[in-house]
């Protein structure tokens, strides 16, 4: 038998200490809640001037914000033997300060192909 797992890469660029074990822990339950129990995720911690440009780069918007998220593959089917890579999800700590487990959540969200609205909404108050 074959066992799945995920696997989570953390990066921290913010130039703030960061609780990357919580913020996995975090990660590893949003993931489990939402069926999925195999893939790679990338957490990216990034300080204003970072994000900034991420935003502006792929949004077109020139401003600092909380989390952006990278989908690649999120929840589509794949086939067998193919490794799923859900994608990233980039926070800002200087933005949410310790307040970072609901935008954690809702980049994840997003990765796994929510969109803004009431379904999303009532997931982040569950899952947050």
């Amino acid at each position: 038998m074959i066992r799945s797992v995920v696997t989570v890469e953390i990066e921290n660029r913010s130039g703030t200490e960061v609780d990357e074990a919580a913020a996995e822990a975090l990660a590893r339950s949003v993931l489990a809640a939402e069926g999925i129990d195999d893939g790679d995720l990338g957490l990216a911690f990034v300080g204003p001037d970072e994000m900034r440009d991420l935003k502006r780069e792929h949004l077109g918007v020139d401003e600092a914000t909380d989390v952006l998220s990278f989908p690649i593959d999120g929840r589509e089917e794949l086939p067998d033997g193919v490794p799923r890579q859900i994608g990233d999800a980039v926070l800002c700590p200087q933005v949410v300060g310790d307040a970072w487990r609901a935008p954690l959540v809702h980049g994840l969200l997003h990765l796994l192909g929510y969109e803004h609205g009431a379904d999303m909404e009532r997931r982040e108050a569950e899952l947050a």
